[in-house]
């Protein structure tokens, strides 16, 4: 009989981290203890606090251990599954409860402040079932809202069900969700697709890969349920290559669910047809352009197609398509099971439901989020995020990735939805969110972006093309001290234009970061013109490094760090000191800072 659960994070961040290894030491471990029928191990999806794993928890106590070793399993499988007594060096800080505590020495992940302000609808299964078993999938719903829809509604009751929802797309525009599937449901042809759009480029985005590894089952379920309500029997996951572990995982669920009968023929006996493929992308940013992505699955270079006709009137193969990307999907089977007014229950008037957030950059908790659409960025900066390491000021959040803005300090209490941020030049995106404080640079993340968005062009249309190459250049020679005032002025101008000429979203949404910037840390621009310094310190054509010799004690420890031979010996000797200090030749320095970070006594600076 079983009496505890050992859940061990199969995620992406965790694989990475080690996790295989420690759930294979656990197998061996429970073994040599007798516990192998006693303990079961479940290897699951996200957890979410991505920075911690190896992540593992045991039930039913809850406890969450993190950052766990193979070489700590011993311990764990002795003291915890056979002793009953916490391993306390391991377990999370957040979730250690007080000595003369009742609950066995922790508290529950729930209770954290990282879950607590979380309502989990997309990521509802991810770190709590195995992917790899459409029975624990089944167990908790799964597949209730297919056979709900196929027995009970018409196509016309679910596309009704997800517009009365509110439900928008969670791919970059907020395109209304069941106002797409309307405008395929009518059209007539001899075949009709579904298309779920997986192709998460986006640096630092990493939401919809997490979705796939932890619950792909939601996602067939989803696909099916759409096809059902536009009349489609056909559907295809686009997923770049680089997501190994998801494509395994949607391969294996996908083959589950032909053998159970819950894709392919006559499912659920209703006469509806319905059946998924895989098709992989070889990881162009651009493919996650909707046009740009059925070329791709068509077998032709994923370039964007002019629009209209639009996907739901002429789409893949030239048929009638609905596309929507993995957390458009993952809603779906719970608006049907629970119903449109308990999703348009959370949220704001116009963007209702939840969120999924992919936190990164200078961040305590780097991980995955879902909080309720209004949700404050102060919130999930410092509420659930942990605020800044270091003691560092917030200064700013880059939202929607390289199609995206920042969101400045001074703006921290903003509801987070679709029209607020439009509102301030900055869009959802996918869910990227890249926190940056002090020590960042404005105008070299805007180049950072810029550059991601001018290697990633098709160079199918000039703006794109050759406009956001000019625009990097000018980013180039604004961060290298040889900028103009006259060269913001044409920023802005060059900005708007490929905005409104470029032929799809990549190219009409790459010079928002640029834009945003120049908004809301203009001074940022200017110094690096007028007083050619970069405030932030990032800039290294605008730096230089100065060593105080009244602080410096003589060590040599930062000329034998430098790679050039650009710091020497003077003859000055600081009082209180018995050696002479050094300094830095400014014209040969090449502003590695690899000085500054070997200077114990920290007399060197920049400036």
């Amino acid at each position: 009989m079983i009496r505890s659960q050992v859940l061990i994070c199969g995620g992406t961040g965790c694989t990475s981290s080690g996790s295989k290894a420690v759930q294979e030491a656990f197998k061996e471990q429970l073994e040599i203890a007798g516990l192998t029928h006693e303990i079961k191990l479940v290897q699951t999806g996200c957890f979410g606090l991505c920075a911690l794993g190896p992540v593992v928890i045991v039930y039913p106590e809850g406890t969450f251990y993190s950052q766990v070793h193979a070489d700590d399993v011993e311990e764990i499988v002795q003291e915890h599954l056979l002793k009953g007594r916490v391993v306390q060096r391991l377990v999370y800080d957040e979730t250690t409860a007080p000595k003369d505590s009742l609950v066995g020495g922790t508290v529950s992940l729930s209770d954290t402040d990282f879950y607590r302000a979380q309502h989990r609808v997309a990521l509802r299964n991810c770190g709590v079932i195995d992917p790899d078993n459409i029975d624990e999938y089944i167990a908790v719903d799964g597949y209730a809202a297919l056979g709900k829809v196929l027995t009970e509604m018409t196509p016309e009751d679910v596309i009704k069900c997800v517009s009365d929802s509110g439900l928008r797309g969670r791919g970059g525009g907020g395109f209304p969700t069941g106002f797409k599937w309307s405008l395929c449901a009518p059209n007539k042809a001899d075949q009709k697709y579904v298309v779920c759009n997986a192709d998460e480029g986006d640096p630092g985005a990493f939401m919809d890969r997490s979705v796939l590894e932890g619950d792909p089952h939601c996602i067939i379920e989803a696909m099916a349920i759409c096809g059902y309500a536009v009349g489609a029997t056909k559907g295809f996951v686009y997923v770049r290559a680089e997501y190994p572990i998801a494509v395994a995982r949607l391969q294996h669920a996908i083959d589950q669910a032909r053998e159970y009968g819950l894709l392919g023929k006559d499912i659920f006996g209703s006469g509806f047809d319905f059946d998924l493929e895989i098709r992989l992308g070889a990881g162009a940013f651009v493919c996650g352009e909707e046009t740009a992505l059925m070329t791709s699955i068509e077998g032709n270079r994923g370039e964007p197609r002019p629009r209209p006709p639009f996907p739901a009137v002429k789409g893949l193969f030239g048929k009638p398509t609905v596309e929507n990307n993995v957390e458009t999907f993952a809603n779906i089977p719970q608006i049907l099971l629970k119903g449109a007014d308990w999703f348009a229950s959370m949220g704001t008037e116009k963007s209702k439901g939840t969120k999924v957030f992919a936190l990164g950059g200078k961040i305590k908790h780097t991980g995955l989020v879902e909080v309720p659409m209004g949700t404050t960025l102060r919130e999930i900066i410092y509420d659930i995020g942990g605020g800044i390491p270091n003691g560092k000021k917030f200064k700013a959040a880059q939202t929607g990735g390289p199609s995206g803005g920042c969101i400045p300090a001074k703006l921290i209490d903003t509801e987070i939805d679709y029209d607020n941020l439009l509102a301030m030049g900055c869009m959802m995106g996918s869910g990227g969110l890249i926190v940056m404080d002090e020590e960042t640079c404005m105008v070299d993340i805007a180049k950072f972006f810029l550059e991601f968005t001018v290697d990633e062009s098709c160079g199918k249309c000039t703006p794109c093309r050759v406009g956001t190459k000019r625009l990097y250049e000018i980013l180039e020679k604004i961060t290298q001290g040889k900028g103009t005032l006259e060269d913001l002025d044409r920023l802005e101008e060059l900005c708007y234009y490929i905005k409104a000429n470029s032929a799809c979203g990549l190219g009409q949404t790459a010079p928002n970061p640029v834009l945003a910037t120049l908004k809301f840390f203009r001074d940022e621009y200017v110094a690096h013109v007028v007083d050619k310094k970069c405030p932030a310190g990032v800039c290294k054509d605008l730096l230089t490094y100065v060593i105080d010799k009244d602080k410096c004690i003589g060590c040599g420890r930062c000329a034998g760090n430098c790679p050039v031979d650009t710091i020497v010996k003077t003859t000055y000797i600081a009082p209180g000191h018995k050696l002479p200090s050094y300094e830095i030749i400014p014209d040969k320095c090449i502003k590695c800072g690899a000085c500054a970070a070997n200077c114990k006594p920290q007399a060197i600076s920049k400036h």
